[in-house]
């Protein structure tokens, strides 16, 4: 059995199976491993310092692999907003055939993209904002649930409802994310009606992932208690894993909440959470090994299962994942 949707056609992928973005973590190596494995690998616009540093990765990505691939480009609330018109038009330059948007309103974007033949996928937590992107002209959609990690919107709808609401109210297609790691959670989505899967987390845990091993065992040891909500108390919500630095800023914004920018004038948000640190000194402290990770030559699965046995397999993550999701949707058909 071959899941075959609309997304895997859309985009010419073996598994509707997409790597989402992800800050620091969405490089070329891993995005090409997704890709050689029959997924969709995303490589994150602005973890690259500069628009020329992301079309240098661009340019890994294709060294690495000849299947499609995306970009990842976020739009966020910022007091000091990157170039993103300059890091747009490297994406076109450089004829990426997949763009993911996500943040405020794409209009422009999607405007952008399209009018260059690029695959737009725009990230939603809300119907209202999914069927404005789907008249923008976005070609699919990235539902986003409460369950999501990073920003899960200001709503707090879980992907069962936003699930079931777009498969009525959507006529191109969507794919679910948030909370899925399992080919049996890719079932249920398909069987909401999405057609395929975003997932971020999931493959923090692989070798390619440019973030320390303590890391990645402690994703895998983690349980579901093991994120935390930051930012709500300045309309920024982020899911993130609980650690020191999430604590300390739960306790600033129960203690004295207010707008991004008068907490930053108030001096207290955490310099590691504010970004205010050099890069370095942060990928440093992070216990980031991303040039050893680069040379690593496969996406290696860490599962909770692999964790036990002491070391894994070195089928890809993608790969094992879609199989397991081909068996899941064959039991439930």
């Amino acid at each position: 059995m071959v899941l075959d949707t609309r997304v895997t056609r859309l985009l010419g992928i073996e598994h509707p199976i997409i790597q989402g973005g992800m800050h620091y973590v969405g490089y070329a190596v891993l995005a090409a491993a997704v890709s050689n494995a029959g997924g969709l690998g995303t490589v994150t616009a602005l973890t690259q310092k500069s628009p020329e540093d992301l079309r240098a990765e661009i340019r890994r990505v294709r060294a690495l692999t000849s299947k499609p691939f995306a970009v990842n480009l976020t739009l966020l609330p910022s007091l000091a907003p990157p170039d993103y018109g300059a890091y747009a038009r490297v994406i076109v330059e450089e004829k990426v055939p997949v763009v993911e948007t996500a943040g405020r309103n794409p209009a422009e974007w999607i405007t952008f993209f399209k009018k260059h033949g690029i695959l737009v996928i725009h990230k939603c937590v809300a119907i209202k904002h999914a069927l404005t992107a789907e008249r923008l002209g976005a070609d699919c959609i990235s539902m986003d649930g409460f369950e999501c990690a990073g920003h899960p919107g200001e709503d707090d709808v879980g992907n069962y409802v936003l699930l079931a609401k777009a498969a009525k109210k959507l006529t191109i297609p969507f794919v679910a994310s948030g909370g899925v790691g399992t080919g049996s959670q890719l079932a249920a989505a398909l069987a909401l009606g999405a057609e395929g899967v975003n997932c971020g987390t999931r493959f923090m845990a692989t070798t390619e992932a440019p973030i320390h091993d303590g890391i990645k065992r402690a994703l895998v040891k983690g349980d579901e208690r093991s994120t935390t909500l930051v930012m709500q108390s300045v309309g920024n919500t982020e899911r993130v894993f609980k650690n020191r630095v999430t604590t300390e800023v739960r306790e600033i914004e129960k203690r004295n909440p207010g707008k991004i920018e008068a907490i930053r004038e108030r001096g207290e948000l955490p310099e590691e959470f504010s970004g205010e640190r050099r890069p370095r000194q942060q990928r440093v402290e992070r216990g980031d090994r991303h040039g050893a990770d680069r040379r690593r030559p496969f996406v290696r699965r860490v599962s909770e299962e692999d964790g036990r046995r002491g070391g894994g397999n070195h089928h890809g993550a993608a790969r094992r994942f879609g199989a397991r999701a081909v068996e899941a949707v064959t039991r439930a058909s």
